[in-house]
């Protein structure tokens, strides 16, 4: 009678153990569909990010933390339907940044952010540098995430770069720059002096965004280059507006 008791004790084991995997029990038996996120970021912190999933963070080789560039492409099951949860978090302080869900009715898709100080810029591989016509130009798209960060403009509407050379010859405008999304792109040719004056007005006019205050950022043109710049506002010590600066180019940080 023991035997017959050990030996069904012993098949009842099997039979729950075999249903269900031996990392997390989840049953094996119900829907799955194969899952892909394809990770291309970049973190302009000191502090370091983590990339968590259902709770545990993500490795990358040996780290499950990271500055910088961020590459991976993180394959998964979809069980039951069910979507998946990528949270980041700020490794130091513990702040979760932004949390985003994957759903099995797109099981291939792209993670892509760029990350600096009260800075966030989502979906940046959606957003290409434009194609250059032809040898010889250069080109722009611009966003502008921490408008009014500083300035407290009063205005939240889209921005417009004028962008002249040093001597006042117009070149082209930016039009539609907002915090979201990337301006329309913007061509011309490259000559010297490679300066350009880039003055920001509100949409559709010569005024600037800041009522009074007149507001330029100083670039160098890039022969033969198509850029994706960052507008950022920038600040004093004391916390009050002191300019606009335009030196991130994203099209340096990430494969398009």
């Amino acid at each position: 009678m023991k035997e017959i008791f050990n030996t069904m004790f012993l098949f009842t084991l099997l039979a729950v153990t075999g249903s269900c995997s031996n990392e997390d029990m989840i049953p094996v038996n119900g829907e799955q569909k194969a899952g892909k996120v394809v990770i291309r970021s970049y973190n302009a912190l000191q502090d370091s990010l983590q990339i968590v999933v259902n709770g545990k963070p993500l490795e990358i080789g040996n780290h499950d933390a990271f500055v910088k560039r961020i590459v991976k492409d993180y394959e998964f099951v979809f069980y039951d339907n069910q979507e998946k949860n990528i949270e980041i978090i700020n490794k130091v302080t513990r702040e979760k940044l932004h949390s985003y869900n994957f759903s099995p009715h797109f099981p291939v898709d792209t993670l892509s952010f760029y990350h600096k100080d009260g800075m966030w810029i989502d979906d940046v591989l959606a957003s290409k540098p434009g194609t250059l016509s032809a040898a010889g130009r250069t080109g722009y798209r611009f966003i502008f995430p921490t408008m009014n960060r500083y300035s407290n403009s009063g205005y939240d509407g889209p921005v417009d770069a004028i962008i002249r050379k040093v001597n006042g010859q117009l070149m082209g405008i930016a039009e539609n720059i907002t915090k979201e999304n990337f301006s329309p792109f913007v061509e011309f040719a490259y000559g010297a002096p490679p300066i350009l004056q880039v003055e920001l007005v509100k949409h559709g006019t010569q005024e600037s965004y800041i009522n009074g205050q007149q507001v330029i950022i100083q670039m160098v043109m890039q022969n033969n280059k198509s850029r994706l710049i960052v507008l950022d506002e920038k600040a004093n010590v004391d916390g009050s507006f002191s300019g606009v600066d335009g030196t991130i180019n994203l099209a340096d940080y990430f494969d398009f």
